[in-house]
C-alpha cells in the first residue's frame, strides 16, 4: 500500500452505504496492486483514457491490474471538441463487442472530459455499472472527479446530456500532475480558489497567501489545497447528491464560463480559464451589490492572473451575447436564469432577479 495516503469520504445523504465511497489522495496510486485489488476483486477492466494519457499512465495502471483480468482499452481522441454522443458509443460499443457484463467496472484515467464520459457511459452500460475515476489534472481532482455528474456536451449548450452516476471510488495520483502542461494546472487552480469563495473565507485567504508555493507547484501546498478543495466538495454533495439546492453553489462562475466555452467553440478557452473569467464577474455583481468588499473582486483577480488566467471574458461577447446562451444552462427554472453570487466571503447562493444592466457592467 502506498505511503501517506488520506482518504475521504462522499456519504451521501439518505443513501445506502454501499452508495458512499472513498477518494484516496495520495503518490503512486497507479502502481499500488493492494488498492487495486481491494477495489476490483476479481472482475473485468474497461479502461477509458485518452491519446494524450494512454502513452503516459495507461500501461503502469494494467499493469497493476494484473494480467488475470479482461481488460478493454479504449482510447478516445483528446480534448473538449470530442465530448459528444459519439465519443460515448465507441466506449459502449468495445464494452459489448468485448462482452463485458455487469460485473464489470469501468475506469476512466484522464482529465475531466474522460471521467465525465465514461461515467456516462457506466451509467448507460446494461442500465449501469460501476465505475471509478483516475483523475490526471488538476481541475479532475478537485472537481469533477467528485460528486457523480456525468455527460457530454450538445452544440445548444454545455453537459446538457448525461446522468447522476456516482463512482465507486476515486483515486487521485499527485504523481500524475507531474506530466501536466502549465495551461492545464493554471486552469485547475480556477475550481481550487472557487471553494474558498463560496464555502470557506480562510481557505481563500489561505491560498492568497500560497499562491506563489502553489505557482511551484510546492508537493506539500498543492496536497493541502487538493484535499481541503475535495473535503468540501465531498461535504456539498453528501449534502445535495442532484443539485436541488445546496450543490448549485459549486457552480459559482460556471454559468457566464460555459456560455464563454460555447461561444468560443469548446475547447478553444479552457474549462478553468472560463471559469476563472465567469467567477471574476460573478465576484463583480455581488461587489456591486454591497455583498462582498470590492477587495475580494481585487485579490481574486490577483490570484487568477499569478497563474496567467483570464480575469475577463472575450472582448467580442456583450451582455446579450451572454443571455442568449445561458437562457439554455441547466439551472434555468421557470424561464429565469439563476446565477451564483456570493452575499459574503465564503458563503454562495441563488439569484434570479440580476438584470442586463448589472450583467453589462460586471462584464465591464
Amino acid at each position: 500500500m502506498s505511503a501517506d495516503l488520506h482518504t475521504l469520504r462522499v456519504d451521501l445523504s439518505g443513501a445506502p452505504a454501499d452508495r458512499s465511497y472513498p477518494i484516496v489522495i495520495g503518490r503512486g496510486l497507479l502502481g499500488d496492486s493492494t488498492l487495486w485489488s481491494d477495489w476490483l476483486g476479481d472482475r473485468s477492466v474497461v479502461l477509458v483514457t485518452n491519446s494524450s494519457i494512454e502513452p503516459l499512465y495507461a500501461d503502469v495502471l494494467a499493469a497493476t491490474l494484473g494480467t488475470g483480468r479482461v481488460i478493454t482499452r479504449v482510447v478516445l481522441p483528446d480534448g473538449e471538441s470530442h465530448k459528444h454522443l459519439s465519443s460515448i458509443e465507441q466506449i459502449l460499443s468495445a464494452a459489448l463487442e468485448a462482452h463485458h457484463e455487469r460485473r464489470s467496472v469501468f475506469v476512466a484515467l484522464g482529465g475531466g472530459v474522460i471521467g465525465d464520459m465514461t461515467g456516462f457511459a457506466a451509467a448507460c452500460f446494461l442500465r449501469g455499472v460501476d465505475f471509478i475515476q483516475v483523475p490526471t489534472t488538476l481541475l479532475a481532482q478537485v472537481d469533477s472527479s467528485v460528486g457523480g455528474k456525468t455527460g457530454v456536451n450538445h452544440p445548444i449548450g454545455k453537459n446538457l446530456i448525461g446522468a447522476f452516476h456516482q463512482p465507486r471510488a476515486v483515486a487521485i495520483d499527485l504523481d500524475t500532475l507531474a506530466t501536466l502542461p502549465d495551461r492545464e494546472f493554471a486552469a485547475g487552480m480556477a475550481e481550487v480558489v472557487k471553494y474558498g469563495l463560496i464555502y470557506d473565507a480562510a481557505f481563500f485567504a489561505q491560498l492568497l497567501q500560497d499562491r506563489d508555493a502553489l505557482l511551484a507547484r510546492d508537493s506539500q501546498v498543492l496536497a493541502a489545497a487538493i484535499e481541503r478543495s475535495c473535503a468540501i466538495k465531498a461535504a456539498v454533495v453528501a449534502q445535495d447528491e442532484r443539485e436541488s439546492g445546496l450543490r448549485a453553489i459549486l457552480n459559482f462562475g460556471h454559468t457566464f464560463g460555459h456560455a464563454i466555452e460555447q461561444v468560443q467553440g469548446y475547447g478553444e478557452w479552457l474549462h478553468g480559464e472560463a471559469v476563472a473569467a465567469g467567477m471574476v464577474i460573478a465576484a463583480r455583481l455581488s461587489a456591486s451589490r454591497g455583498w462582498v468588499n470590492a477587495a475580494v473582486v481585487t485579490d481574486l483577480e490577483a490570484f487568477l492572473a499569478t497563474f496567467g488566467l483570464p480575469v475577463a471574458p472575450p472582448s467580442d461577447m456583450a451582455a446579450e451575447d451572454f443571455l442568449a446562451v445561458m437562457a439554455n444552462d441547466k439551472k434555468v427554472d421557470r424561464g429565469q436564469i439563476r446565477y451564483v453570487l456570493l452575499p459574503e466571503l465564503g458563503r454562495a447562493a441563488l439569484f434570479s432577479d440580476v438584470s442586463e444592466a448589472e450583467i453589462a457592467a460586471a462584464i465591464g
